[in-house]
């Protein structure tokens, strides 16, 4: 029963970075923004985010198992604040430039955790493996967008 009590904990510390990202959302301006070809329609993103958020969870909760707290869940932590800043900074304060150095940092933080993780836990390192592609992804983005709309 612990152990399913501690995978609720990690679900809803996931969740309650998106809720606090998802307070931003797309507006008049971003629709004004130029955007490059590669950028995916509006309705990809809450399924991608939903999966990402759910393996994200069940990844820090199999580390926790195997090796408790400890240096990979400390940077796991750490990343979701910066995953959580992203949203407000591009969509609420309409800074893509704060975004974009907000993603990079957030890029280097999953890469370390997800180091971290493999070190402890092969498959919790391997379930990082599609939020670190979309994080590439959406640094990959956010530079596309900054660059074609120069302030």
């Amino acid at each position: 029963m612990r152990n399913w009590k501690s995978l609720a904990v990690f679900l809803l510390i996931v969740f309650a970075a998106a809720v606090t990202g998802a307070m931003s959302s797309p507006d008049g301006w971003f629709k004004a923004l130029n955007k490059p070809w590669f950028n995916p329609p509006t309705w990809v993103f809450p399924p991608a985010w939903t999966i990402l958020y759910f393996l994200m969870a069940f990844a820090a909760w199999r580390v926790y198992l195997v090796a408790g707290i400890g240096a990979g869940l400390v940077v796991w932590g750490i990343q979701l604040i910066a995953n959580a800043a992203w949203t407000p900074l591009f969509f609420g304060l309409h800074r893509i430039d704060l975004a974009l150095i907000d993603v990079a940092i957030l890029w280097l933080l999953v890469l370390t955790t997800t180091i971290l993780f493999f070190q402890r836990s092969r498959a919790a390192g391997y379930m990082l493996i599609p939020y670190l592609a979309w994080v590439s992804f959406a640094m990959t983005l956010t530079f596309a967008i900054w660059r074609l709309n120069p302030d």
